[in-house]
């Protein structure tokens, strides 16, 4: 009886396999076992230096060393509301900040028909940017969806990375945000076959990306004809109350990713019927308690013979796609709150385009709103 003998090769290979697992280990437990309150001293002193990116991705990556770590790091790092920063890929789905615009800017790729979102890093217009978030527009039969995804190498609804969609009419005149993960808990998920399947490519069981209508927009016919004025437009935040907009106001503000999604734990790197009727009647009453956003009038110029809004600097280009959005009289008396610019959206160059927002719509959300404005509208204008 022959016994067969397995090669010295593989002997050594195995046991520098099980050396090295024991040194990750070990190392792990080390950095896993410090003294909670020395960890939480650290941590925070680094979070308080590394206030801005790039220096940032090194708050990030304390988060990703173990588990202990990325707890504490969870409660240092305060949101977007709070801090006025975009740290973790979480932030991009939460509030921005109360009393400042957080300035951002977009840049149009034509060709490809893709849209990538950026932290803007200093004063200038368009610097090199923070990445956020990229989109990428498909133009179907009846309608045009724009994929939102963390990644730039993926934009399909398939990936762990995608977050969510927009998708409009065949005119492009009404448009629905569409969140993967429900804003909060009782949320329903609209229904439609793309919840299922994405063409051939069946969605991971994992992370079953979600219908949940986050916010519908709409555009005004315009019956004058062409170049008779600007567009006017009509935001309903769904899950957002009008409350939100006045003093101790809260908006809703989801606090992690599903599990597969904090995997992917980057540096920051339908049927046509059943669409037009959740456009047209999101809800029984859409506007009851939902914060309702609408564009500031512009103003003629009688000397540049234009309309005209005060960007404060951030916008350059004149373009039929720049607006500002500010709570609507349909909210309630009108006071202060009312006259805060919430969002807004304005061409600087060829292909690129400033994006300020603030509480209480997320960096998701006013990307959203603002790629409504990128898509054709033939009755609008």
């Amino acid at each position: 009886m022959k016994l067969r003998l397995r090669s010295p090769k593989v002997v050594q290979d195995s046991s520098v396999a099980g050396e090295a697992e024991v040194d990750e280990r070990s190392s792990q437990s080390c950095w896993a076992n410090m003294p909670s309150e020395l960890l939480r001293e650290v941590l925070i002193r680094i979070e308080e230096s590394e206030d801005k990116w790039p220096s940032r991705k090194n708050v990030v990556a304390c988060a990703g060393v173990c588990r202990g770590w990325r707890e504490i790091m969870k409660e240092v790092v305060k949101t977007p509301q709070v801090s006025g920063r975009i740290t973790f890929p979480i932030s991009v789905k939460q509030p921005g900040p109360r009393d400042t615009l957080l300035q951002c800017f977009i840049k149009r790729n034509q060709s490809s028909q893709t849209y990538h979102l950026y932290l803007s890093l200093s004063q200038a217009l368009a610097d090199d940017g923070k990445f956020l978030l990229a989109a990428r527009r498909c133009r179907r039969p009846t309608c045009t969806d724009y994929i939102v995804s963390l990644n730039t190498d993926d934009m399909s609804k398939g990936s762990k990375t995608y977050i969510g969609k927009l998708r409009s009419n065949f005119l492009g005149t009404k448009f629905v945000v569409y969140d993967a993960l429900p804003p909060h808990a009782g949320n329903r998920m609209a229904k439609s076959r793309s919840t299922r399947l994405v063409g051939t490519k069946q969605v991971s069981a994992r992370i079953p990306p979600g219908n949940y209508p986050v916010a519908h927009i709409s555009y005004e016919l315009n019956v004058l004809g062409a170049r008779r004025g600007p567009r006017r437009m009509h935001c309903v935040m769904d899950q957002i109350p009008a409350s939100s907009i006045k003093p101790g106001g809260v908006a809703p503000t989801q606090i992690d990713l599903p599990t597969g999604s904090a995997d992917y734990f980057p540096l920051f790197r339908s049927k046509s019927s059943k669409f037009e009727k959740s456009v047209s009647s999101p809800s029984d009453d859409p506007t009851e308690g939902s914060l309702v956003l609408r564009n500031k009038a512009p103003r003629w110029h009688e000397q540049l013979q234009c309309w005209c809004l005060n960007f404060h600097g951030r916008v350059t280009v004149a373009s039929v796609k720049n607006f500002q959005l500010v709570a609507s009289p349909e909210n309630g008396q009108r006071g202060p709150e009312h006259e805060k610019v919430i969002l807004q959206f304005g061409k600087v160059g060829k292909d690129v385009f400033t994006m300020d927002y603030r509480y209480p719509i997320s960096a998701f959300q006013a990307f959203a709103i603002c790629l409504s404005s990128f898509d054709t509208k033939i009755a609008c204008e």
